[in-house]
């Protein structure tokens, strides 16, 4: 392997140009770096700042770059830091993805970051967090129904960036002038939303596991309660709600397997007719096919549980003007033992079989008295030894056996 595709990533061991810097969500996997051409065609780069802002630029000075440069990029005023995420003929798909056009003025690449922009970027971001808490105060005087979550500066320190959330439409033009004559620098401000926030803070979810907004999710699709209603989940706010305190965004992942299923049950309209009288629906197990219905349209009363097959044989059967006697009538639920779709790969499948085959033999053994282990001689013995015993029985007293 080649020095030219070897590079260290970010936990200090070594990786194909392909693997960059790992950053959660926002890394992209560059799948035609190893690919052969020629690199110097595609001049424009994708470099990341702080949180989930990117930008795309021009290296129009054909500056060796690799995945994870710290770069002085172009700014509106002055220049900024960042670091190199990608590279190469996948940036301008990445561009089309992000709906950035190649046409457009793409602002340049200056130059590999010196000490001496370090030394800014380093004084700029010690300032982040008291200019955050600052700017908490001054809002807080100001009356403004909002939350400044986040202060981002420039890497040389004359800009900052103040991520806000906020629910309704703000007027912060005296905001601006505020923290423009407090912290003597350009100012702009910056709406995201409660999702983005709970991704930028991170966290555990209820189920355990890290936020998906905080590891994998790049974009954020609104959600509804139709999909709950769909799942016939509980409409229970404290359990659909999330960290960020909105809806789940995994209320989205099964809906369209549950609308699917669903086109396989009959309509919750319908009223079941039988001669003991009509039956209501009440609830159903989509996934599994199951339909419990009441005799009471209103209460829960004599509830029968029937599968979706035998719910459209009793419709179609109050269509012809039939009733059938009972609801459930050869149409019963079958209680069968569920798949498990994951048991071929245990590795204790094969132990099950032994188990079984060692207790065939041995109750095999109990029936033959624990002496012949072959079932054959087991069958031959007892008609052996009952043609020895008429032989040896007296002819004279065959009738005499009380």
């Amino acid at each position: 392997m080649s020095e030219k595709i070897i590079l260290k990533n970010g936990s200090g061991g070594l990786c194909l140009r392909g693997c960059g810097r790992q950053d959660k969500q926002l890394n992209v996997y560059d799948y035609l770096a190893d690919l052969p051409g020629e690199e110097e065609e595609y001049d424009l780069v994708e470099v990341q700042f702080k949180n989930t802002r990117k930008g795309y630029y021009r290296n129009s000075n054909h500056i060796p770059l690799e995945k994870g440069d710290v770069v002085a990029v172009e700014a509106s005023p002055g220049h900024d830091i960042g670091v190199v995420t990608l590279t190469g003929r996948l940036v301008p798909l990445q561009m089309r993805k992000a709906n950035v056009r190649t046409d457009q003025e793409i602002k340049r690449v200056y130059r590999k970051a010196k000490p001496v922009d370090m030394e800014k970027y380093e004084e700029a971001k010690a300032r982040e967090h008291e200019t955050m808490i600052r700017s908490r105060q001054i809002a807080a005087d100001l009356n403004l129904n909002m939350k400044i979550g986040d202060v981002e500066y420039q890497g040389d320190g004359g800009k900052a960036i103040f991520y806000y959330i906020a629910d309704e439409r703000v007027d912060f033009r005296q905001l601006i002038k505020v923290l423009a004559e407090a912290f003597r620098v350009r100012i702009e401000m910056k709406q995201i939303g409660a999702r983005q926030e709970a991704g930028r803070i991170g966290g555990i979810g209820p189920c355990g596991r890290e936020l998906c907004c905080a590891t994998w999710i790049t974009n954020f699709v609104s959600v509804s309660t139709s999909a709950a209603r769909f799942q016939d989940i509980s409409l229970n706010p404290q359990k659909l709600a999330g960290q960020c305190a909105k809806l789940k965004c995994c209320l989205n992942y099964e809906i369209d397997v549950y609308v699917e299923a669903g086109k396989r049950l009959p309509s919750k309209e319908i009223v079941l007719e039988t001669q003991d009288g009509d039956f209501y629906f009440f609830k159903s197990d989509i996934l599994k096919g199951v339909i419990t219905y009441s005799s009471d349209k209103h209460v829960a009363a004599n509830l029968v549980d029937i599968s979706a097959r035998r719910a459209f044989e009793v419709i179609n059967m109050n269509r012809r003007g039939v009733k059938p006697e009972k609801l459930n009538e050869g149409g019963g639920v079958e209680d069968d033992k569920p798949v498990d779709l994951l048991e071929q790969d245990n590795i204790t499948r094969f132990d099950r079989a032994r188990k079984k085959k060692k207790k065939k033999g041995n109750g095999q053994n109990k029936k033959n008295g624990g002496q012949a282990k072959n079932p054959t001689e087991g069958q031959k013995k007892p008609a052996e030894n009952s043609k020895s015993v008429d032989r040896e029985r007296p002819k004279g007293k065959k009738g005499n056996q009380g």
